[in-house]
């Protein structure tokens, strides 16, 4: 008898060891936002200024999109990064997120991730606010302050400001946080939010920098031969080298494969900031809404789940939420309403539903009577007021063309575009109206 409950015992735990064994670890989720970098600054994208070895790795591996557009600027994206909501529906003013928003912190935090998040904050200075929209860990820039991003920078960590005086950088402070965060919660699923301090202005030099520590911070700029901004140079192909320590951190616990990795850029290169793709000159468009304001990189790393391809449809930056929650398998709630959607097919190698045209409510303080709002698809953008863009023709935006002119082609898109704008119409909640 005690031969047969011994056995049946046996069976028991096999079975539980089986089932515990069928069961996949959720993916760890690292979600990488680069700080005013344009399309055309990774190599793999064509850009020739800046070596970025390690994102052309990531990009060759996994998924590159063509077409990913974010907001003019840092608050705007990062409000709908966060949320998968249109700015014009929950976009309060710069350097505020609404208190009342839903974020994927909230998302991956109560689906039971561990969650952080590391580098520029600028979304509010209440020292409680990381942990209100979601995250168990911060290690944050411009939080409570606004004191020196580089060398010998002040950071808050978990709501306690630090400052740094011999010659520490910051980008290296904050990479080094979430990296140890990594090994702390190797052991169970994890969200890395990291939210770049560089590649934003002064361009200065970084610690691989000869004149690091010995010049005036970067405030007399030092171009090369090709009009290309050599402290700008150094900060690109630095942030390359830290994304390259965190995915070395990922390979060295063994969990590559368990790790899903987004990169994108909250908005185009610094305003003015020129940079090569071949012979083809292009110049840093920040704040504005034409292409070089709003074109950024986007690549996604997934070893043994993404399919090595280059993806030429159209992403936004609120179809990264629920992106990364069905990568997660956490659901989004119905009442969010969200205007992301999903491309986590066609990093998978699917189909997927691609968009048509993605939409732009873009006013820097959230004033409804300053606001820049349009439509557009891979080609064509009309603008509320009226004025409709062939981009391939007038990138610049310099010569609008009249919509009742308009045939074939684009005149299709004319319409297509108009339907999209109709449907925001009247999305401003009056809580919002004309909010400073």
């Amino acid at each position: 008898m005690r031969s047969s409950l011994s056995l049946a015992l046996i069976g028991v735990l096999a079975l539980g060891e089986i089932a515990h064994a069928a069961v996949p670890r959720r993916p760890n989720v690292i979600l990488i936002l680069a700080d005013d970098l344009g399309y055309e600054c990774i190599g793999a994208n064509g850009g020739t200024s800046y070596r970025t070895p390690v994102l052309d790795a990531l990009a060759a591996q996994g998924v590159r999109f063509t077409h990913c557009y974010v907001q003019p600027l840092c608050t705007p994206t990062r409000a709908q990064l966060m949320t998968g909501i249109y700015n014009v529906r929950n976009y309060v003013r710069f350097g505020h997120l609404d208190p009342q928003a839903t974020t994927f912190g909230h998302l991956f935090k109560n689906s039971g991730y561990a969650t952080c998040v590391v580098g520029k904050w600028q979304l509010g200075q209440d020292v409680n606010l990381p942990r209100s929209f979601g995250f168990d860990e911060a290690c944050l820039w411009q939080h409570t302050r606004r004191p020196e991003r580089y060398r010998n920078p002040g950071l808050e960590i978990n709501g306690v400001e630090r400052n740094y005086t011999n010659g520490e950088y910051g980008p290296d402070l904050v990479n080094d946080y979430a990296c140890d965060f990594i090994r702390r919660k190797k052991d169970s699923p994890f969200f890395l939010y990291y939210p770049m301090m560089l590649t934003h202005s002064p361009y200065v030099p970084t610690p691989d920098s000869p004149d690091y520590g010995k010049e005036d911070q970067g405030k007399k700029p030092v171009v090369d031969a090709q009009g290309v901004n050599r402290h700008f140079k150094a900060m690109v192909e630095y942030m390359d080298k830290l994304i390259g320590k965190l995915v070395r951190q990922v390979d060295e616990l063994g969990l590559r494969d368990s790790t899903l990795i987004v990169f994108l850029a909250d908005n185009g290169t610094g305003r003015g900031t020129r940079s090569l793709m071949g012979e083809r000159v292009v110049i840093g468009g920040k704040g504005k809404t034409t292409i070089t304001g709003m074109h950024v990189p986007l690549i996604v790393s997934w070893p043994g789940t993404a399919v090595p391809r280059v993806c030429d449809d159209l992403v936004d930056s609120t179809d990264v939420l629920p992106t990364i929650c069905e990568a997660a398998g956490i659901p989004v709630p119905a009442e969010l309403k969200i205007d992301g959607r999903s491309f986590l097919p066609q990093v998978r190698g699917q189909k997927g539903q691609p968009r048509e045209w993605y939409y732009c409510w873009f006013s820097r303080n959230g004033d409804a009577q300053q606001v820049r709002e349009f439509a557009a698809n891979h080609r064509y953008k009309l603008y509320r007021n009226g004025e409709f863009y062939d981009l391939m023709t007038d990138p610049d935006e310099e010569r609008p063309m009249k919509v009742s002119q308009l045939t074939g082609e684009a005149a299709a898109a004319a319409k297509t575009l108009q339907a999209a704008l109709d449907q925001y119409r009247n999305a401003r909640p009056a809580r919002l109206l004309n909010s400073q």
